[in-house]
């Protein structure tokens, strides 16, 4: 069930801070997409306007989406699945995509699993990383402010840098690229919400 928002927090939020993160995420993802790939599914895509962008940037990349809660008027084209399985055959996908979706499963090895079975080489996620004084109240709110509205699920599920080491193995990933200082929030928001508590990573399937 959606939860209301403050009026002016969500004005702040939609104006000071969820553009200017949309445009950064997209730099970030469009350089570190590999050469060479055509197609990328975007798990847990929203309205799918941030997977949009990134398909105008690579336009050889053929971009889709699935999420638990399809929207109406899509960027992309969205179909729904349950939030665990993924409806498509192994190697579907070039590369597939998720974007702060993790923590919002209660285990997320079982979608990381998922969206390794489906890749046929690529996975690019961006998540948090907990750690820091102050991590996780920190990362609550911003959660809380950007999803409650649309009632998406929010279990608060952050997983530490060693964690998330050994959820990559488990899911037969290997890093090939991270970038943490991801530069979401201008000055002095990145005082607060940045803090190296985001990271944007290309995994790559071990053979």
């Amino acid at each position: 069930m959606a939860t209301p928002v403050d009026p002016i927090l969500e004005a702040v939020h939609g104006g000071y801070v969820h553009r200017r993160r949309v445009r950064v995420l997209c730099d970030h993802l469009t350089g570190m997409i590999p050469s060479g790939t055509t197609s990328l599914l975007d798990v847990g895509c929203g309205d799918g306007w941030l997977a949009s962008l990134v398909g105008r940037a690579r336009p050889e990349i053929r971009v889709s989406g699935m999420d638990v809660l399809v929207r109406e008027g899509t960027h992309i084209p969205v179909s729904g699945f349950d939030g665990y399985t993924l409806p498509c055959e192994a190697g579907s996908f070039d590369a597939v995509m998720m974007v702060d979706v993790l923590h919002h499963t209660e285990d997320p090895s079982v979608l990381l699993r998922e969206a390794a079975r489906v890749s046929r080489r690529w996975v690019l996620l961006k998540d948090h990383h907990l750690q820091g004084v102050g991590a996780s109240s920190t990362l609550r709110f911003m959660d809380w402010i950007s999803n409650a509205r649309y009632g998406v699920v929010l279990p608060y599920n952050y997983q530490t840098p060693a964690r998330w080491t050994e959820l990559f193995a488990g899911a037969g990933l290997r890093l090939r690229e991270e970038r943490v200082d991801v530069g979401l929030y201008p000055w002095p928001a990145s005082w607060v919400f940045g803090r190296r508590l985001h990271f944007v990573a290309c995994l790559e399937k071990v053979s």
